[in-house]
Formats: C-alpha cells, sequence, structure tokens
C-alpha cells in the first residue's frame, strides 16, 4: 500500500453536528513551488477517498489522478480536502431546500445508499460549517486561491447531492461541483423544483454529473435527463458550463468512481482554464 502524506484534524467538534475527521492532503507542486497558491476541492465521503477505509479496500485515490493529470499538464494541481461522514450521513447530505419541495407522501418509501432515511436534516447547517468555519481555516493554514473559479465540491451518489446544494445555495464560494452517481430518488421531484428556483446564472459556474448502468445507477438516467433539460433551458451549455456522462455496465462503488475521477478532475482544473 502507498504511503499518503496527509495533513489529519481527527474527532473536530463542530456545534449542531457530529465529530468528523478532515485530512489534506497537498499536490507535489505545492511543495515544488512555495511561492504560488492553488485551487481547493472539498469532497465529501472523506474516508472513502483514500486506502485507509478498512484493510483490503481502495479508496478513490484521487490524489493519484489529480498527481497524473498534473505531469501531463492536463490540470492545475487542487490542495485536496477531504472531510468524513458521519452516522449521520443522511441528515448531513440530504438538500433540505429539496426536501420542502417533495413529494412528502413518497420520500419515507425512499432509503439513502446505506439505508438511512432523510430525517433530522443539519444539510443546511453543514454547508455552514463548510463556508463560514472550514474553508476560511483552510485558507488561514495553506497556499490557496481563495475565489469561487478556484474552489470545487465533489461527491458521489447523497455526496453528489450536498456538492450540487453547495454551489447553488453558496455560488459565491463554490464556482465547480462534480457530482458522481447522484442519488436522485432521495429527494423525488423536490430537486427539479429547487434547481428551477436556485440555480446560479450560467456562465460563472461549472456542473459535471455522471452516472452507470448498474445496482443503484440503474434508476439515475431518468432523473439525469431532467436535470440536463433543466440546465439547458437555463442557458448553461453542455461541455462548458456543465458535461453529463454515461457509463454503462458501471455500478455505484467506488472502484467505478476511481476509474473514471480523472474525468471530472479535468472539466474542473482543466490547465486552460487558466
Amino acid at each position: 500500500m502507498d504511503k499518503i502524506h496527509l495533513e489529519t484534524y481527527r474527532d473536530l467538534n463542530i456545534p449542531g453536528l457530529n465529530r468528523r475527521r478532515v485530512d489534506v492532503w497537498l499536490p507535489e507542486a505545492y511543495h515544488a513551488h512555495p511561492q504560488n497558491s492553488f485551487p481547493v476541492l472539498y469532497i465529501q465521503d472523506g474516508q472513502t477517498v483514500f486506502n485507509w477505509l478498512k484493510k483490503g479496500t481502495e479508496g478513490w485515490q484521487i490524489h493519484k489522478a489529480i498527481t497524473l493529470l498534473s505531469e501531463e499538464e492536463k490540470i492545475y494541481p487542487p490542495v485536496l480536502v477531504a472531510i468524513s461522514s458521519t452516522l449521520n450521513r443522511a441528515g448531513d447530505y440530504t438538500p433540505a431546500k429539496a426536501l420542502s419541495n417533495s413529494s412528502l407522501s413518497d420520500l419515507p418509501k425512499v432509503s439513502s445508499p446505506d439505508g438511512q432515511t432523510p430525517s433530522g436534516n443539519v444539510s443546511d447547517l453543514y454547508l455552514e460549517w463548510m463556508v463560514n468555519t472550514l474553508k476560511p481555516a483552510i485558507e488561514s493554514h495553506y497556499r490557496t486561491l481563495t475565489d469561487p473559479k478556484n474552489t470545487a465540491v465533489m461527491g458521489a451518489s447523497l455526496g453528489a447531492l450536498i456538492s450540487l446544494y453547495a454551489l447553488c445555495e453558496y455560488p459565491d464560494t463554490f464556482g465547480k461541483a462534480a457530482c458522481l452517481s447522484t442519488h436522485w430518488p432521495v429527494v423525488g421531484d423536490g430537486i427539479l423544483a429547487y434547481l428551477d428556483q436556485h440555480l446560479p446564472q450560467p456562465g460563472q459556474h461549472k456542473l459535471y454529473f455522471d452516472h452507470g448502468s448498474e445496482g443503484l445507477d440503474k434508476d439515475y438516467e431518468p432523473w439525469q435527463a431532467k436535470v440536463d433539460a433543466l440546465l439547458r433551458k437555463k442557458g448553461y451549455r453542455e461541455g462548458k458550463d456543465f458535461a453529463s456522462w454515461s457509463f454503462p455496465g458501471e455500478d455505484h462503488t467506488t472502484i467505478a468512481w476511481r476509474h473514471r475521477v480523472h474525468i471530472p478532475l479535468t472539466f474542473l482544473f482543466e490547465a486552460m482554464d487558466r
């Protein structure tokens, strides 16, 4: 197993939320070019990002993809901030305002991928902590580019939902979001009503979506098609402001996401954007 050099903040005490761990990974260029500042990628379910989830389990290994893409000069490498999820993952990650627009009678029948239901929702508090506490702390300790163009958020499944929600709720903070295997069914039709009201104006933000065709992902294509149509209606240009990929045969696993994570990384941080 490769040794990963992380700066780890354990058991963070966050008022109103469960304690959690945050890992910070710095790209090689950060040390090689001390005069430079770097973009930041905040990623959900941080315990799945590296190899320490459990013995014999490999995570996303996003750091390896970032390193390779940087060496190939395809991206400007970001600082990676991996935020671990907790036992209240569904409550943290299910967008509250999308729930309020949903057909509530249908929602109890739909569970999250980890078997939780979206009760005890603290998603707005979670985003407030990310924006007003975590982000300033990262910026005070590391050489980062702080504007929305250089601040991205990423997640898979429920982590994808909260990443999309973060960009919509804080468009002046997050300029880019990558949403892999977005678990649309947990919020039902409420997500479409929410996005119709809260999507930021096109031209200043980038959104990446994808899904497979197996396991939980088999139910995502109709929802993704509706979201894509809404983005086009709002003036988002495909390939420029948003990207939407389908991966037939892929399922709802960290292995599947690891195999394709270079695609959203390139879309969010491509060197030509500099």
